[in-house]
């Protein structure tokens, strides 16, 4: 677990405080940036934990648990505190697709979601003292066919470092989305109308 200080972060409109404190069990840049967009106040407290699948698990539970172990890790370094964990993954050909090792996985990846849909999932947590709900959200996306030169070109870009999936559809890789079904900042990285909602749940139970 990193010992990280916390960063406050909100926008200069006025945010929305469901709570004394939200805090953001993750390093993310783009969630970071899609919490300020809606206005929601917030600090930042990264977790480092393994996320490796485990044998036999399904992409749903995946997301899910490690959702709930992102909150879980920050409550213990902020007990009194809400805390937004989530984990994002593609899912394509009924494998799950990470963030790339390498290059050359990148590249892999790129392959498999060229010219297909495939699916993007990302598992919400909010915990906090007054217990924790998690939840799913699920985008399908469909690509264009790429040639081995714009796969190359794409990966020698840097941008596929770090996403799941090895694309960013807010980036370079806006280009090849064909089109897509279910929530947009889902395949940035966060499901803002989902975690609005757990969010006015919570300060309203």
């Amino acid at each position: 677990m990193m010992g990280t200080v916390p960063t406050t972060c909100q926008t200069a409109r006025a945010a929305y405080n469901f709570c004394d404190m939200l805090v953001l069990a993750s390093a993310s840049p783009r969630r970071r940036e899609l919490l300020a967009a809606a206005g929601i106040a917030f600090e930042v407290l990264p977790v480092d934990l393994d996320e490796t699948p485990l044998d036999g698990e399904l992409p749903e539970a995946h997301v899910r648990r490690l959702a709930l172990a992102k909150a879980e890790a920050a409550r213990a370094q902020r007990p009194e505190a809400v805390v937004l964990g989530a984990d994002t993954i593609v899912v394509a050909a009924g494998r799950i697709l990470g963030k790339p090792r390498d290059a050359e996985d990148a590249a892999w990846m790129l392959r498999t979601l060229a010219g297909r849909a495939h699916e993007v999932l990302t598992g919400v947590a909010v915990a906090g003292v007054r217990g924790c709900t998690v939840e799913l959200e699920r985008t399908r996306v469909w690509f264009a066919p790429l040639s081995d030169q714009e796969i190359g070109d794409y990966v020698g870009s840097g941008e596929p470092r770090d996403k799941a999936g090895a694309y960013a559809i807010q980036g370079l890789a806006s280009k090849f989305v064909l089109r897509i079904d279910g929530s947009y900042s889902n395949v940035v990285g966060l499901p803002v109308a989902l975690v609005y909602r757990l969010l006015k749940d919570y300060s309203e139970a």
